[in-house]
């Protein structure tokens, strides 16, 4: 069997990247590295800064990405797109010009025996907090309706802003890893577990790269990012790997 891929936040077009275009490159040559021996490959959120589309409008840029990932997808390798709280905004244009399959829930799949829980990681959690609310706003059909009336180049410059003033407050103690009573996803995914029968579940969101075995025998995985780290998860039909390109 060919492997499984799983990648996650790159925030391809992100306003704090030098070099855009050196980044959006570096993850089309990863695709090429991955590509002879792939047979799925999941996108698990946030893999463009920001994204909305616009009913006739497509953002510009990522024009290699989206040629790369094509190509693929004729050669029958299934791609499958998970929005994240920084592109919730995909709609059908995925689906309809490239041929990806787009969830904005979380999925659970099995592969060689292994029943995977793959979301992208925002959310989870019933617990009232900024994250949770801007969630549910993000989500909210009506507002999206509001944001289309925006003219595209404001609505592009307003999102990347946001998105660059979002990274850019974020204080050091959030980026460190709080533990397992502490990390969201992972109480999260404990608690999924206590009325789910799962071996692997997946996030992206967190932008560090744990693998946490239960003591139940289940796996918890945060792949980690592809902005600074470029890390990614490679499940060979036995074995889940956190990799780096």
């Amino acid at each position: 069997m060919k492997n499984i891929y799983f990648v996650s936040d790159s925030h391809l077009g992100s306003r704090i990247v030098a070099d855009s275009r050196g980044h959006e490159k570096r993850f089309v040559d990863w695709l090429d590295f991955i590509k002879d021996n792939v047979s799925i490959v999941y996108l698990l959120g946030d893999i463009f800064d920001f994204w909305f589309e616009y009913k006739t409008v497509v953002p510009k840029g990522f024009v290699r990405l989206f040629g790369k990932l094509a190509e693929m997808i004729d050669q029958g390798i299934e791609i499958h797109f998970f929005t994240g709280n920084h592109d919730v905004w995909a709609f059908d244009y995925f689906q309809t010009e490239i041929g990806m399959k787009v969830h904005n829930q979380p999925l659970t799949v099995e592969h060689s025996g292994k029943i995977f829980y793959l979301a992208h990681g925002d959310g989870l959690n019933n617990n009232f907090d900024g994250s949770n609310f801007l969630h549910k706003m993000f989500h909210n059909r009506f507002l999206q309706q509001v944001f289309t009336c925006v003219p595209p180049r404001m609505g592009q410059n307003l999102g990347y802003y946001w998105a660059k003033k979002n990274r850019e407050n974020m204080r050091e103690e959030e980026m460190k890893y709080k533990g397992e009573n502490g990390e969201p996803i992972i109480i999260f995914a404990k608690n999924y577990i206590l009325t789910h029968k799962v071996d692997f579940l997946v996030f992206g969101h967190r932008h560090l790269p744990i693998n946490l075995q239960l003591p139940t025998g289940e796996r918890v995985i945060i792949i980690g990012d592809f902005i600074n780290l470029f890390t990614y998860g490679e499940f060979d039909g036995e074995k889940f790997e956190l990799k780096q390109f």
